[in-house]
């Protein structure tokens, strides 16, 4: 065991994690870190290229006794999340990440680890940098952008492999191989804004939805938590239909692949009507709090009065699109697989809406493991999109993967483990979209 950093980079994957911890690396501010790959590479006398994307491919020629097994490639990304507490003061555009180490966990400072998919680069780099370990030809690509667009994937050329063999290391699991992950499609409706003045006699209070756990739409789907925007949606519609109100602007979550947290929406109401409405956020904080007490027990809806004044509010017209989409647009769970136990086959995820100048936008992530079916939810929005009167698109779309369970290499890893670890290699399936699915259709053809 590790207790300090300083004993825990002797080992040479941490310490190529630390390093690269020093180097902002945020979706689409990957130059740095791309440059400094290109670097290692170059200082190795290792074959290199960087494309236009900023991947970067770095190539490894076989030790001796292997030079006519066939050459492997070795993908991962070196994007990650930034995250941070709301009260820390870190620049994700220029300062390192903070590296700290509690019990036997490797933590950063109060911000996102990078881990996701950092120790992936660093395992690639200490492998390219072993004079120890035995290898075939190595071919390691990382991408960028995989948290964001997966626009690296996308743009990785194919001719520049040799491979047959792809293995991605951006999987947390131990003693898993993941030999499938879900397609995704990012589909939005967007909402053209008439503008009212604002009505006399009214005052502004904010409707706040929150207490809710949140997660990873593909990874913690299966585990039904509540959804903020949707919760949002249902007692708005609720109110519509007991209480004259206006609505200023509304905005919920932060990300399409996140199951939202927190939903608000600026609403004028009659000082008369006040306390009904109080009265009927309290009764929905029970109701809901029975609904989601397995999974989302402190899930609350509060009703807070506003000090500034709000100019202008949503045309009633406008209002209507807007809650009917928030109460019809699917969300969670739209079909379990009938071949694997508990895996989820397509889901949805209203993750982020939004109030911008003259338009509302509802961002939603659609998966599944079955292409047709991803297209049938993402139909299903566009057709509640054109019944409300609003427009939809597909802003960004990724393909399922599946790996044969039977294949050679597959059998041959799962004997490996197996014999060197006394653990069973087990499959498994993710409800994640992954870049190695674009990488690997591209090059393995």
């Amino acid at each position: 065991m590790y207790s300090t950093l300083e004993q825990l980079t002797k080992h040479p994957v941490f310490f190529h994690f630390a390093e690269i911890s020093k180097i902002p690396r945020g979706s689409g501010n990957e130059k740095e870190i791309s440059d400094y790959l290109v670097g290692f590479a170059k200082e190795r006398n290792l074959e290199v290229i960087q494309d236009e994307a900023l991947n970067v491919i770095i190539k490894k020629e076989a030790t001796a006794g292997y030079e006519n097994v066939p050459a492997i490639i070795i993908q991962g990304h070196m994007d990650m999340v930034c995250e941070k507490n709301q009260a820390t003061v870190h620049d994700f555009e220029k300062d390192p990440i903070e590296l700290r180490i509690i019990g036997d966990m490797l933590y950063a400072n109060q911000t996102t680890l990078g881990a996701d998919n950092g120790i992936a680069v660093a395992y690639a780099l200490a492998l390219l940098d072993s004079k120890e370990i035995p290898h075939p030809a190595l071919e390691v690509v990382i991408t960028t952008e995989e948290e964001t667009t997966m626009g690296g994937a996308f743009a990785i050329d194919p001719n520049h492999f040799e491979g047959k063999i792809f293995i991605n290391i951006d999987s947390e699991e131990d003693h898993k191989l993941l030999v499938s992950s879900a397609g995704g499609a990012k589909a939005v409706e967007t909402i053209q804004v008439i503008w009212d003045e604002t009505p006399a006699n009214m005052d502004a209070y904010r409707i706040y939805v929150g207490g809710l756990k949140g997660g990873h739409s593909g990874m913690e789907i299966d585990k039904q938590r509540g959804n903020a925007n949707k919760v949002l949606g249902r007692v708005l519609r609720d109110l519509s239909v007991h209480t004259e109100f206006y609505i200023s602007e509304v905005h919920g979550g932060l990300k399409t692949n996140a199951i939202p947290r927190e939903s608000v929406a600026t609403i004028l109401i009659r000082t008369e009507d006040v306390g009904q409405v109080e009265e009927k956020l309290e009764s929905w904080t029970r109701v809901l709090q029975e609904e989601m007490r397995a999974v989302d027990p402190d899930v609350h809806v509060t009703l807070t009065k506003l000090d500034e004044e709000v100019e202008k509010v949503f045309a009633k017209e406008t209002q209507k699109q807007l809650i009917s989409s928030l109460f019809l647009i699917p969300n969670g769970i739209q079909s379990m697989s009938m071949d694997i136990k508990g895996l989820v086959e397509s889901s949805t995820n209203l993750g982020v809406i939004e109030t911008l100048q003259d338009e509302i936008k509802l961002r939603n992530e659609v998966r599944s493991s079955v292409s047709s079916l991803k297209q049938h939810v993402a139909e299903e929005i566009k057709y509640i999109a054109e019944l409300v009167g609003a427009t939809f698109e597909i802003e960004s779309e990724y393909p399922d993967g599946h790996t044969i369970q039977t294949h050679k290499f597959v059998i041959y890893l799962k004997k490996y483990i197996k014999k060197n670890t006394i653990k069973k290699l087990k499959s498994s399936l993710c409800m994640r979209g992954l870049s190695v699915v674009h990488s690997f259709k591209k090059c393995l053809n």
